[in-house]
């Protein structure tokens, strides 16, 4: 392209990319060896190496590729590290590629020089063609070789012949392109994350102008129907009353008339309820007694819970006393079973007065907490599973395994580069329940399985 632009050819380039024009373009591409002038491979590479650093200056361009290869890696290494360093100083641009760890170090080191890297798919095991600069990049050299096919026994023994420290550094090159792409990932669903919240915001700002708007509205519309239900019950008594007094000693009109006004009552309460309209009293039909309302409102009262409030489990939908608050565990007496679950889940409500619902509430928790033991697994395997997935299902997984008091659960997420495992590891330090957890034993399933142990009461 840089060649094409000095000609006066136009390139393909985005609008906003930026040229310059050199004196003069260097480049050592190719294998210039030659019989007739007794030149190696070698050889060819370092005579164009002497011209350049002969004639590089501020205005030249020079493209280098495979710098410092056709010899014995140490020494055409070293070589290459000090043409490079020669060349930097004479304030030259270039571009060049290798594959040599010692130049990828000198870069890091060196104002001037900046590494570069094509982003490469450790899947897939392709290239995607994506120059990123600010870092080396990794060969992939034992990972090529294994994909098209290369014995295992013949790969392990180049590792060990290659040296330790060479394979740990060029697998953290690997580690390092695999965690900024999971960053960027994660970046991106932050920013989408921002800007659905921002919409979520400007909507709650309309609708809650719209519901200051309407607020006064629905109290005047609300105490006009309390002042008509409330005209409708003093007409009722006062019927009732002037009745009784008309029947004087028929003691079985006046049982009846009561019943009538008992069930005036109730109408009147259930009407106030469905803030519905309230019948005429002397259209009321007698109502049997089964047919009266047994149930009572549980609205949500909005405080922190205390020890001795009557709460209930948001997700699970289980009310019982609050007996012990711990920082963020609490145990709830449950019709004289204990429970014990995260206290962010609970929610104050008013404390029940009908006797009625306790017989079935408990045969219903018993059923339910019945039905969760022995659907319950000691492990979960997640392997496979996206992030968010991932996350969904073990918060379910740990708080039944809370809620049920059980010692300790096998999580399972696979070895490969340990992404998942850290994910799942993040999250378990974030709950207070859990005593500590880690690798289970290798006969066990090793690093591939997360062993969970939760405190005792």
């Amino acid at each position: 392209l840089q060649y094409m632009l000095q000609c006066g050819f136009p390139v393909s380039a985005s609008p906003d990319s930026e040229f310059r024009l050199f004196k003069q373009i260097f480049i050592d591409i190719g294998d210039e060896q030659s019989l007739e002038n007794d030149l190696s491979t070698y050889s060819s590479h370092l005579l164009n190496m002497k011209f350049f650093m002969k004639h590089a200056t501020r205005d030249t361009l020079i493209l280098i590729d495979e710098f410092g290869t056709g010899t014995e890696p140490q020494l055409g290494g070293a070589i290459a590290e000090a043409t490079l360093e020669d060349l930097n100083r004479k304030k030259s641009f270039g571009v060049i590629t290798t594959h040599y760890t010692n130049l990828k170090l000198l870069a890091e080191r060196t104002p001037g020089l900046v590494n570069g890297a094509m982003l490469f798919d450790s899947n897939l095991m392709q290239p995607l063609f994506i120059l990123q600069t600010g870092r080396p990049g990794s060969s992939f050299a034992f990972e090529i070789a294994r994909k098209i096919g290369f014995p295992d026994h013949v790969l392990n023994a180049a590792k060990n012949k290659s040296g330790g420290k060479h394979v740990r550094f060029d697998e953290q090159l690997q580690q390092l392109e695999i965690d900024k792409l999971r960053l960027e990932k994660q970046q991106q669903q932050v920013n989408f994350t921002d800007d659905n919240l921002k919409i979520l915001v400007e909507k709650y700002e309309v609708l809650y102008e719209e519901l200051q708007k309407s607020s006064k509205l629905i109290i005047r519309e609300a105490q006009e129907k309390a002042i008509n239900i409330i005209s409708n019950s003093n007409k009722a008594i006062e019927k009732t009353i002037r009745e009784i007094k008309e029947a004087e000693a028929d003691k079985g009109k006046t049982r009846q008339l009561r019943e009538i006004l008992e069930d005036t009552k109730l109408q009147l309460a259930d009407e106030v309820l469905k803030n519905k309209p309230v019948q005429a009293p002397d259209s009321i039909q007698r109502k049997k007694r089964k047919s009266k309302p047994a149930g009572i409102l549980h609205e949500i009262i909005l405080r922190p819970p205390e020890t001795g409030d009557y709460v209930r489990i948001q997700d699970a939908g289980i009310e019982g006393e609050l007996v012990e608050l711990k920082g963020d565990t609490a145990i709830l007496n449950v019709n004289d079973v204990r429970l014990k679950t995260s206290a962010k889940k609970l929610v104050v409500i008013p404390r029940p007065k009908l006797i009625a619902r306790r017989n079935s509430g408990y045969k219903s928790i018993i059923n339910e907490l019945n039905q969760k033991v022995a659907n319950f697994s000691l492990s979960i395997d997640l392997r496979g599973k996206r992030a968010d997935e991932a996350r969904s299902e073990l918060n379910k997984y740990i708080d039944d395994a809370i809620l049920l008091n059980m010692r300790e659960v096998d999580i399972l997420h696979g070895k490969g580069f340990g992404i998942l495992r850290e994910i799942i590891r993040e999250y378990l330090q974030s709950i207070d329940e859990i005593e500590h957890f880690g690798d289970a034993p290798i006969d066990q399933g090793g690093a591939g399985i997360t062993r969970v142990v939760f405190r005792k009461d």
